[in-house]
């Protein structure tokens, strides 16, 4: 019974589509942590400068305890006070929306990209067929009677 559950958890995760999935969060998980530094790093600095110097990551809303103000969201936190950190947040919708637009930029010209591809193929099928003159039904291009109507036609071949 363990063998047998053994190999099929084996066979599952050896499925090409599992390890793909795992590799692609894997790679999500990293540009995820990309994304973010650049956020935080790159973009919301000059963002918070253009506003008046506001820090994002270091906005918040005080809860618990009222009348008492901290300097910091750090300093809030480690006296225990509850807070809405909506600075936060706005970085991290900030990240979901490039997150969003890399995302579908890739998708747009992947999607491209095979329709290209479908293109080309199906020219090179239409390619190697022609047309019945009797009929008018898609035949092989080399064919020297045709299969639907057994007219003899006019070939290329030697």
């Amino acid at each position: 019974m363990f063998k047998n559950l053994v190999k099929e958890l084996k066979e599952f995760i050896l499925r090409g589509n599992v390890l793909d999935m795992a590799v692609g969060i894997i790679i999500g998980a990293a540009f995820g942590k990309i994304v973010d530094s650049l956020v935080k790093d790159i973009i919301m600095p000059p963002v918070g400068l253009i506003l008046g110097k506001v820090d994002f990551s270091n906005l918040y809303f005080q809860i618990y305890p009222k009348g008492t103000v901290y300097p910091s969201l750090d300093a809030a936190r480690e006296a225990g006070a509850v807070t809405i950190n909506y600075g936060a947040f706005i970085n991290n919708i900030i990240s979901f929306l490039i997150v969003a637009v890399a995302i579908f930029l890739i998708i747009k010209s992947i999607n491209t990209l095979k329709a290209k591809i479908c293109r080309e193929e199906k020219a090179e099928e239409a390619a190697k067929v022609k047309d019945c003159p009797y009929c008018c039904t898609s035949i092989p291009v080399n064919a020297a009677r045709c299969p639907n109507c057994t007219s003899e036609l006019e070939t290329n071949c030697n």
